[in-house]
């Protein structure tokens, strides 16, 4: 039985520990993970945090993968790496070393206990929603509307490009 090639696309964020090498060394991580290739990466963003406003801005970026692991292995695989770069999540919605996710996993819609794929924050976070259209401008994400439309829907709220 051959094993499909999934087209996946994973949000990247920091705010903890040099926020920018945090997130460059995650997708060198995701580049070297076994049966994963990236594809692309969006430029680096800076956005207010979302939750408690006493923490540090965040850098931001999505990462195009190509990968035959199943969902929700890729999300196992994914938990590690933030693992390996020292996670730490206070509070919700808080100051994070790294925060991986898995934002799109090719044309699926999955809804259990551990991963709801398209991430259910896709279209009302800019700093999740501009970088994703950077590298992938005509993306059809399931059960969404188009790119373009999200894009017009969801105001910017402070992200900034600031590295390719």
């Amino acid at each position: 039985m051959q094993i499909k090639i999934s087209q996946v696309y994973i949000g990247l964020g920091s705010n903890l520990g040099d926020p920018i090498a945090q997130v460059k060394s995650a997708i060198a991580a995701l580049n070297n993970l076994e049966c994963v290739s990236v594809i692309a990466c969006s430029s680096l963003y800076a956005s207010p945090p979302m939750g408690p406003q006493d923490q540090p801005d965040y850098i931001n970026a999505v990462a195009e993968l190509a990968t035959r692991l199943s969902a929700h292995e890729l999300l196992d695989q994914l938990q590690a790496v933030e693992q390996q770069q020292g996670r730490m999540r206070n509070r919700h919605w808080g100051e994070r070393t790294l925060d991986l996710d898995l934002l799109v996993y090719g044309e699926r819609v999955i809804d259990d206990d551990r991963l709801h794929v398209p991430h259910p924050g896709i279209a009302l976070r800019s700093f999740v929603l501009y970088p994703l259209a950077e590298i992938a401008p005509d993306l059809e994400i399931p059960k969404l509307p188009s790119m373009k439309q999200l894009l017009k829907q969801c105001p910017r709220d402070g992200l900034k490009k600031i590295e390719k």
